[in-house]
């Protein structure tokens, strides 16, 4: 199924292309938007240092060149993702700088219809507490407006910068994996290839990969995963046929109770796709030492009161608020991936309202 899979997005990336800059791109690839208003016009590598900067554009360009949304301030990612800032790899984009230590290993994946990046580190420098298990970035959020709100993305993968519309970002306190869509077909849209609303089943099932690779610094080229959620169940007239799998919520909204998704979590996602091609490099640093600049790194710092503790993707439950778990249904594709060898904490969207905790359903 693993080149099927493969196979299926070369055989029609091609249909319906738009053309973008000289390049053809399917329908839905490309961000129509503008860039948000604290956004520079465009990426731009080598710009001031400013551990301040409120801009909110991301560059995922190598393992060594890209950015992460994180609080400006001390903040769990829960309250603050809706202003949350750009932090790079290298001073650009009029962004903060990602101080050199932080990052303690790195995979950068190259696939036919995305790049994704894995991490490890101390993000505790970013401004994320300690114990925070964080939260999902994208470019949606509950009013459409993104989280965070005029947040872009662009990637010169394809060989010049070009602002991508569907991306995803899992970040806690030391992991995050982020994902940004390059191309699509009739198949698979970019939008489903970054379905955003699996966040309580973690970076393991939503982008699924080897995350054996802490404290190395790696590039490889990978095979597609299935959309996030996507399981193959059939093939009929040569057409692959797919279950779908919705996270399941409960709660109260306005007064009403309200059940959505399925009743069973599947376990994993459909399988790991294959990586080939490593290529190693000892570490990535940006060799600017930002306290000679007179600029401190936050490390190290608490979470502030009502942090939550996800460990091994359970959320902790209140009465009266959202509950989740999960089925695959055969309707609307969402989802697909692999398992891991390892239990990583699963990230999830929490939000503190009135000192109780609440999953977020919509984001």
């Amino acid at each position: 199924m693993r080149s099927f899979a493969s196979t299926t997005f070369f055989l029609l990336a091609a249909s319906s292309p738009l053309l973008v800059s000289g390049q053809s791109f399917f329908p839905g690839v490309i961000a129509t938007g503008t860039q948000g208003p604290t956004n520079p016009p465009q990426p731009t590598l080598g710009t001031a240092i400013n551990q301040t900067s409120m801009a909110r554009l991301l560059t995922v360009n190598s393992v060594d060149d890209f950015c992460l949304f994180a609080p400006p301030t001390l903040a769990n990612i829960s309250d603050s993702e809706t202003i949350e800032v750009a932090w790079c790899t290298q001073p650009r984009n009029g962004a903060r700088l990602v101080p050199d230590g932080t990052l303690q290993g790195v995979q950068f994946l190259k696939t036919p219809a995305y790049i994704q990046v894995l991490g490890y580190g101390d993000f505790t420098r970013l401004n994320i507490p300690a114990g925070d298990y964080g939260g999902e970035l994208d470019p949606h959020g509950a009013t459409g407006a993104g989280n965070p709100i005029g947040g872009n993305v662009t990637s010169n993968i394809t060989g010049s910068d070009q602002s991508y519309a569907e991306w995803m970002l899992y970040i806690d306190n030391n992991q995050f994996c982020m994902r940004v869509c390059t191309s699509a077909n009739t198949t698979y849209s970019a939008a489903q290839m970054c379905w955003h609303e699996l966040d309580v089943m973690g970076c393991g099932f939503v982008m699924p990969g080897n995350y054996n690779f802490n404290g190395t610094f790696e590039t490889c080229d990978a095979d597609p995963a299935y959309p996030p959620g996507w399981y193959p169940t059939a093939t009929v007239g040569g057409t692959t046929q797919f279950s779908t799998f919705a996270q399941r919520f409960t709660g109260t909204l306005s007064g009403t109770a309200y059940t959505v998704g399925d009743t069973v979590t599947p376990s994993a996602p459909y399988m790991t796709p294959s990586s080939s091609n490593c290529v190693t490099t000892s570490t990535v640093s940006n060799g600017i030492p930002l306290a000679k600049l007179g600029v401190a790194a936050t490390s190290g710092a608490s979470a502030p009161s009502g942090a939550t503790s996800g460990a091994s993707g359970k959320i902790p439950q209140a009465t009266g608020t959202s509950s989740s778990s999960g089925s695959s249904s055969s309707t609307t594709p969402t989802s697909g991936g692999s398992s891991n060898s390892q239990t990583y904490p699963f990230i999830t969207l929490i939000a503190i309202v009135s000192g109780v905790v609440a999953i977020m359903v919509f984001h």
